[in-house]
């Protein structure tokens, strides 16, 4: 008999032998792609592919209703831009007017004389007219004569006087804040008289 030995036979005797020294290995089996997690995966790209177009339509919307703010006649900004714009104490140039046409105007008394009066030896018709401390002279031209003084509260009357100067007839009245004095004369030399005197309360009567 042959002494001579032989390494042990592998498995399958017949078939592929492996290499000396080295243990047989099965074959890997092929990889399985996880369908679940493929789906899910294709399911947040879409989601994600959504969110981006929603932001993106956001901004885009934003900028344009700034866009329409700003260039909007009526809008805020628009209003505020022209306040700026208006030169610098025009508001209290406004206010200083509005006080000026809120005061009340300056109170006055009126001088008035009319009718016919011819002039006479001594010249035309006679008038003196003013308060107990200003008296003046007026003229009577083409029948009339009318003046005005400013009203002093202190003064204790005013009054006016139109003498005639051989004929005529002639009507003479004085006014104070309201309140109308009136006389007459005719003929000859008579004088027309009319005068107000301010009353112990202010009142002129």
């Amino acid at each position: 008999m042959n002494d001579q030995q032989y390494p042990p036979q592998q498995p399958g005797w017949g078939g592929p032998q492996q290499p000396y020294g080295q243990p047989p290995f099965p074959p890997q089996p092929p990889k399985k792609r996880s369908v679940g997690k493929a789906v899910g995966f294709g399911c947040l790209g879409i989601v994600g592919l959504f969110v981006v177009i929603a932001i993106i339509a956001a901004i885009a919307g934003g900028g344009d209703s700034k866009s329409n703010k700003s260039s909007s006649p009526n809008g805020v900004k628009a209003s505020a831009s022209s306040k700026k714009d208006q030169p610098a104490g025009a508001g209290t140039a406004k206010s200083s007017e509005t006080k000026a046409e809120t005061k009340p105007a300056k109170k006055v008394v009126t001088f008035k004389a009319w009718g016919t009066a011819p002039a006479g030896a001594l010249g035309g018709l006679d008038i003196g007219y003013g308060s107990d401390s200003d008296t003046r002279k007026g003229t009577f031209k083409n029948g009339k004569f009318e003046a005005t003084l400013p009203l002093n509260k202190d003064a204790l009357y005013y009054s006016l006087t139109a003498q005639l100067q051989g004929s005529g007839d002639i009507n003479c009245s004085v006014t104070v804040d309201g309140h109308t004095k009136k006389g007459h004369a005719s003929g000859g030399y008579n004088i027309c008289d009319a005068q107000l005197n301010s009353g112990l309360l202010g009142g002129w009567d």
